[in-house]
């Protein structure tokens, strides 16, 4: 598979070459928002919050999800890469599909800074919803920290709710104090 679009980005599934660029790309984010989340006894409440001075967030190397390997892994996993006009990493999405219960997990989804807000994000999920229908998913789940406002941004708008919450997820990491909010929508 290899696909370009009008945008000068080209989309094809991850050869094992790829992946030093993958483990290389620049994950990190800043945001003047985070969502607060507070468990109820019903469930759990997301404010969203400004925090000043705007937070930076790097991802150490050992909180890698194990997705960045290239190439595919299995029939049922799969690596996609966006490449740039030049050829330069633009950004990749590696999934999982289990089949017990239909589900596509984003495994991890990233998009270099200076390809964000151009579509990129949004070629590699319907990258990954084509790959979910092929294997017959019902829907498309993933997690999220609650810092990470404009990627919870990004998947609102592509159609995903929030589904579940894990205060306890990242305890112990370098991410102690952050909750990890669960985001799915139906398989397209």
């Amino acid at each position: 598979m290899n696909i370009a679009d009008d945008t000068g980005y080209r989309y094809r599934t991850a050869l094992p070459e790829d992946a030093p660029a993958i483990e290389a790309l620049d994950g990190s984010f800043t945001t003047g928002t985070v969502f607060r989340v507070t468990a109820t006894e019903e469930g759990f409440v997301l404010r969203e919050v400004l925090v000043e001075p705007p937070l930076t967030k790097v991802f150490p190397e050992d909180e890698s999800d194990g997705g960045e390997g290239g190439g595919e892994s299995g029939v049922d996993s799969r690596t996609f890469v966006a490449q740039g006009a030049s050829g330069e990493l633009a950004g990749f999405v590696a999934v999982s599909y289990s089949g017990w219960n239909r589900r596509l997990t984003i495994e991890d989804i990233e998009v270099a800074p200076e390809h964000r807000g151009k579509g990129v994000g949004r070629a590699l999920m319907g990258l990954a919803a084509e790959f979910a229908r092929e294997r017959g998913a019902g829907h498309i789940w993933l997690e999220v920290t609650n810092v990470n406002a404009p990627a919870i941004h990004a998947y609102r708008r592509m159609g995903f709710a929030f589904c579940g919450l894990d205060t306890t997820l990242y305890d112990g990491t370098p991410s102690q104090g952050e909750q990890a909010l669960y985001m799915s929508m139906p398989c397209p």
